[in-house]
């Protein structure tokens, strides 16, 4: 007898052990929820926009599935939450539920633990976010265009939407939402989802996105928002200030979705609109569906930028309808998007833009790859215990554009174009992780065509550190021809005035100045900047790239350009760069210290956690 019962507490025993293993061993570490056992299939949102005490406050339903019946709790991501009570839909009555919220993990937030009974079929949880939500920015009235408004939005990826609500905050599972927004009158929000051009007199306002997303792309932004309409399909949404600029600089809108669905099949999301953002927002895009957020420092006046925008719509078909299950496979969504982006802007633009838009990419890369640890030069990066938007770099962006490339000009368009197209739909509306894509790859064109790539190759490609030898090498006439005029220049065999500058695209002069030579004299540099007025450049690309050079130099006449560039721009690609150069360089010390101090309260809290870590390394 003794042994028996001995032998029970022994299989109980492990199998609480076993459930409690599975409760932290999710397939995606970066969420605490425990969506492998019951899911939110819907989700509505019922929140007033506070902007006195910037905060969301409401409540967030879900509507659940249980994956597993023995399930009895209902495990969401929170981080920066005051939780104010849970209910509990029982057979159609809402009862007062309870709640646990965990001790704060320093990356993954408190989990919020809901006990459920066997019937419960919908929870709310009644919250509001706190100001220093990482996912959310209040921007005073000051810090916008038009001075007057105060101005809000979230940028959730990569798994920022847990400050803002209450949720299972992983890529791995998707989620249709509804949602109720209440503002001020004077204001209007919009939403990743079905957004009208009319404004509510008593700022309530409506939205339902009926295709199941990624709780990431869940996003929100409210402000003094206008309207006007570009195409059959596109709207622009932003500030008066930008509306008619960005309607013009984007007018290719229509035509880069047309050329998409000629490639990869029907944009399944129905409307594309843009909201221009004030331009603290920390990326170029974001691609939030049916309204990606873009920043105003794509506005060139000659649409020289516009890729940015090819890039949030190829989102469309990788990130949007077929998403990266965890964050270590970021790869198959901005590789593939990148991938995608580059061919609509052949379509649209022509090859030698495209070409010009891979080689400076791939040069880009290159000398990333000189100050990212070995490690995260893996497209299969290991970024368990780690902040997920640590495995934002080039990596998976231009080493998984160039591994696709790779595998285009291995088995030609006439086949890796279908291929593609296949991926997308065979996975529409699914999340899909490193391994799964690897056997679908084999299955579906490896193996159909025996000898044209093997699978060492494969796995050098997503699981080895650096760039394989057979990397594709994009090459650019129009480069060739610029580092001719640089060459000639350097040596003193031309004069500035020889140089062709004044057809040349925004591409030919990032290549020029990021080819300059490394040791380029002062001298040489005042006289480019008064051939070129480099320094005034109106081009946010451009002046980036001749600010970054003239740090590394010393050439001090940048110094006021400068300041107002880090005092006017958040977006991180643009501004981070500087703020490293400056902080290593005993001369810049105390002027960047300076400018920080004035800038720092308009930067996005992504922003502001980058920069600020760069000061605290520098101690």
């Amino acid at each position: 007898m003794k042994s028996i019962l001995t032998f029970i507490i022994l299989v109980v025993s492990n199998a609480v052990v076993s459930n409690s293993i599975m409760a932290k061993e999710n397939k995606d570490w970066h969420t605490q929820s425990n969506y492998q056992a019951i899911i939110s299939t819907h989700v509505h949102l019922d929140l007033a926009v506070d902007f006195k005490q910037k905060q969301l406050t409401g409540y967030i339903e879900h509507h659940l599935k249980k994956l597993d019946e023995s399930v009895d709790k209902l495990q969401l991501d929170t981080r920066a939450l005051d939780i104010h009570k849970v209910e509990l839909l029982i057979d159609n009555q809402w009862q007062a539920g309870k709640f646990q919220l965990a001790e704060l993990d320093s990356i993954r937030g408190n989990q919020l633990t809901i006990p459920l009974t066997k019937n419960t079929a919908k929870v709310r949880v009644h919250y509001n976010s706190r100001p220093e939500a990482s996912g959310l920015q209040w921007l005073t009235p000051e810090q916008t265009a038009g001075k007057k408004h105060p101005f809000m939005f979230s940028q959730s990826q990569a798994i920022h939407a847990r400050s803002w609500m209450p949720i299972q905050d992983t890529p791995a599972m998707r989620v249709t939402y509804s949602a109720t927004i209440k503002t001020e009158p004077t204001l209007r929000p919009v939403m990743s989802a079905n957004n009208t051009p009319q404004r509510n007199q008593q700022g309530v306002y409506q939205f339902e996105m009926p295709q199941a997303i990624p709780p990431y792309l869940i996003a929100i932004a409210a402000g003094d928002i206008h309207h006007k309409k570009m195409s059959k399909q596109t709207a622009i949404y932003s500030e008066t200030a930008y509306l008619d600029s960005a309607a013009s600089e984007f007018s290719d809108t229509q035509a880069m979705i047309d050329a998409a669905e000629k490639l990869y099949g029907e944009y399944r999301w129905d409307q594309y609109d843009l909201l221009i953002l004030p331009p603290s927002f920390p990326f170029g895009g974001m691609e939030n569906p049916r309204l990606s957020f873009i920043t105003p420092t794509v506005i060139a006046g000659d649409k020289s930028l516009v890729s940015l925008i090819a890039h949030e719509l190829a989102h469309s078909w990788s990130g949007n309808l077929v998403t990266n299950a965890t964050w270590r496979d970021l790869w198959l969504n901005e590789g593939f998007t990148s991938y995608v982006e580059n061919r609509i802007m052949e379509v649209i633009f022509g090859k030698d833009r495209a070409v010009m838009e891979q080689a400076l990419a791939a040069q880009d890369l290159i000398a990333e790859l000189e100050e990212l640890p070995k490690g995260d030069s893996i497209l299969h990066v290991a970024i368990k215990d780690r902040d997920p938007d640590d495995a934002f770099s080039g990596v998976p962006y231009t080493k998984g554009q160039l591994f696709l490339m790779f595998l285009e000009q291995r088995f030609g368009r006439e086949k890796f174009d279908p291929f593609v197209r296949k991926y997308f739909d065979d996975h529409a509306f699914q999340s899909l992780d490193t391994e799964g894509f690897v056997k679908y790859l084999k299955t579906n064109l490896l193996i159909p065509n025996p000898g044209v790539v093997s699978d060492t190759e494969i796995n050098r490609w997503i699981y080895a550190a650096g760039m394989p030898a057979e990397t594709p090498k994009p090459t650019s006439n129009a480069f060739v021809k610029v580092q001719q005029h640089i060459d000639h220049w350097t040596k003193n065999n031309s004069s500035l005035a020889d140089i062709p500058t004044a057809n040349w695209t925004i591409h030919e002069w990032l290549y020029f100045i990021n080819n300059l030579p490394a040791d380029i004299s002062l001298t040489r540099m005042a006289a480019l900047d008064k051939a070129f007025n480099l320094t005034n450049s109106t081009n946010n690309e451009v002046a980036h790239a001749w600010l970054l050079l003239s740090i590394k130099r010393q050439y001090s006449k940048i110094e006021k350009r400068l300041e107002d560039y880090l005092i006017s721009i958040g977006r991180r690609k643009l501004i981070v760069p500087l703020y490293k150069e400056l902080i290593k360089n005993k001369q810049y010390y105390q002027f960047v210290k300076g400018v920080y101090k004035q800038a720092r309260p308009g930067y996005h809290p992504l922003a502001q956690g980058t920069i600020d870590a760069l000061f605290e390394a520098a101690k």
